[in-house]
């Protein structure tokens, strides 16, 4: 005898958050400039690699806590540098960021990277 049958009606609320999720993600694909996305896909690893660490030092060991510490602020700094930088490059910012050019943007960028990596990398001792 077959059980009975399940109903796999999608209530309301959840169709109209994924009609949502869905607006949103085309909207993004295609009114975002490839250079956004080229950042957003940048911040999207920087906070998986986080993440990874964080996940691998509460399962696996801490043991080395400095290395833990150092390489957690090396994606937090990261990655609030990567999201200045995206927000300063955004065109439609461009009124909050009249005199900042995009190639001063990433020169500050860059030079705040290799700042961050030199404290970092003392830190580990």
């Amino acid at each position: 005898m077959a059980g009975p049958k399940s109903s796999s009606k999608i209530s309301p609320a959840s169709s109209e958050t994924s009609v949502a999720a869905l607006t949103l993600w085309k909207s993004y694909i295609d009114q975002t400039p490839d250079r956004l996305k080229f950042i957003d896909a940048f911040l999207a690893f920087i906070v998986l690699s986080g993440v990874l660490q964080f996940v691998y030092c509460v399962l696996v060991t801490n043991f080395p806590f400095n290395a833990f510490l150092a390489g957690f602020a090396s994606s937090v700094g990261q990655f609030v540098l990567t999201a200045s930088l995206r927000a300063q490059v955004n065109p439609e910012n461009r009124s909050e960021f009249k005199e900042v050019s995009p190639e001063r943007a990433f020169a500050d960028f860059a030079l705040g990277s290799i700042v961050l990596h030199f404290f970092v990398y003392n830190f580990l001792g």
